[in-house]
């Protein structure tokens, strides 16, 4: 018979009881034995509550089928992945590369053998690179691969713990997409690579992605600092210019953006690398 597709959920129900009068094997069953209960008088040989535990509840097993699609160049080259899944465990696939079902382990060997004896599974299974992958391609990709979203780029100081008059200014680029992107720090107008650290690249669920990217610095009246973005979606770099002001303007902006701030706590369970940076270190660009 041909392979199934999608995914079921299949149930084994418990192992009845034998009849009465038959033999029901060691204890631990689930099953009363006959003539051995006990009514709450205490009188031996009269059916009653079993002793032993209920049985357990129907086991439950996921089976799945993944088909899977890789473009290589647009559809310049495509391959057709088709993968077999028994409780989180690949057993079997077929690959359009080889054309041919391969075992993965001997749960998938009768299968593999069986399918690639027949013809015309083969054949459709062969086709699909076209049928399935190269078609939905052309469906999808102004949703998918020519989608465009510009990122919204947001600078802000914060005080920095590891060095006495240092602080951090914090580049908070969001809702862009796709993730790849590059991040610059300037200081009048010079890359600066030392002190440059980041959060990981995380996903909104939503189709789009954020991060941070932070600079320690310890600035002097009038510098002038720069988070530079490059991105697909923009046709030239966005910059967003954050300029150093005296020690008291400082600390109420400081104070100013202290509820912006909080909301980065939902950051800390990720954890931020060491702030002293490595001198050398190229500009960050994520793909």
């Amino acid at each position: 018979m041909p392979p199934p597709s999608g995914s079921a959920l299949l149930s084994v129900p418990p192992r009845p009881c034998p009849p009465a009068g038959l033999p029901w094997g060691r204890g631990g069953s689930g099953c009363p034995a006959p003539g051995l209960g006990y009514e709450p008088g205490g009188r031996r040989g009269v059916p009653g509550p079993s002793p032993f535990p209920p049985p357990p509840p129907a086991g439950r097993f996921v089976y799945q089928v993944n088909s899977d699609c890789h473009f290589t160049n647009g559809t310049e080259r495509v391959r057709f992945l088709e993968r077999y899944i028994y409780n989180r465990q690949q057993f079997l696939h077929f690959d359009s590369e080889l054309g041919l079902f391969q075992a993965d382990t001997e749960l998938g060997r009768p299968s593999a053998e069986g399918w690639n004896k027949d013809p015309a599974l083969l054949a459709q299974k062969r086709a699909a690179a076209d049928r399935f992958c190269r078609h939905n391609y052309g469906v999808e990709k102004p949703f998918t691969i020519d989608r465009r979203v510009q990122p919204e780029v947001t600078v802000f100081p914060m005080k920095s713990g590891s060095q006495p008059h240092s602080h951090l200014l914090v580049c908070s680029v969001t809702g862009f997409y796709p993730g790849g992107i590059e991040i610059k720090w300037l200081k009048n107008g010079q890359e600066q690579t030392a002190g440059v650290v980041s959060t990981e690249l995380l996903q909104d669920g939503d189709w789009t992605f954020q991060i941070l990217v932070m600079l320690e610095m310890s600035p002097q009246r009038g510098d002038v600092y720069t988070c530079q973005v490059e991105h697909v979606s923009l046709r030239d770099p966005l910059s967003v210019h954050w300029e150093a002001q005296s020690d008291s303007a400082r600390s109420k902006m400081l104070t100013g953006v202290g509820g912006f701030v909080l909301g980065l706590i939902f950051l800390a369970p990720l954890g931020l690398p060491d702030l002293s940076g490595h001198p050398g270190q190229p500009a960050l660009v994520i793909h």
